[in-house]
């Protein structure tokens, strides 16, 4: 049974950084994509950084580029975001995303709350 258990979210000030971490388990964590999605209230679920297997490879949604930083941790089955100069539209639920393709996870975390307060 996979899981994927975000951790790392909170409340921040505009400007500030967090780092959210996705722990994975069930199945073999080095074999698949990974990826983060955010969800704002009354918006769609989005991407918005993904990352292949090895690590060789990164993808980010525009808004974001030069402030996320996507990474993976495959000895430890572990996901990271690094979040910098954060925005208030940056406010959303974060999911983490397993699967074959980056932007079509197969599975999904429950979500971590990041808030960005100005």
């Amino acid at each position: 049974q996979v899981q994927l258990a975000e951790s790392g979210g909170g409340t921040v000030q505009v400007g500030g950084s967090l780092r959210l971490s996705c722990a994975a388990s069930g199945r073999t964590f080095s074999s698949y994509h990974m990826g983060w999605f955010r969800q704002a209230p009354g918006k769609e679920r989005e991407f918005v950084a993904g990352i292949s297997w090895s690590g060789d490879s990164t993808y980010y949604v525009d808004s974001v580029k030069g402030r996320f930083t996507i990474s993976r941790d495959n000895a430890k089955n572990t996901l990271y975001l690094q979040m910098n100069s954060l925005k208030p539209e940056d406010t959303a639920v974060y999911y983490c995303g397993q699967g074959r393709r980056v932007y079509e996870p197969d599975y999904w975390g429950q979500g971590t709350q990041v808030t960005v307060s100005s």
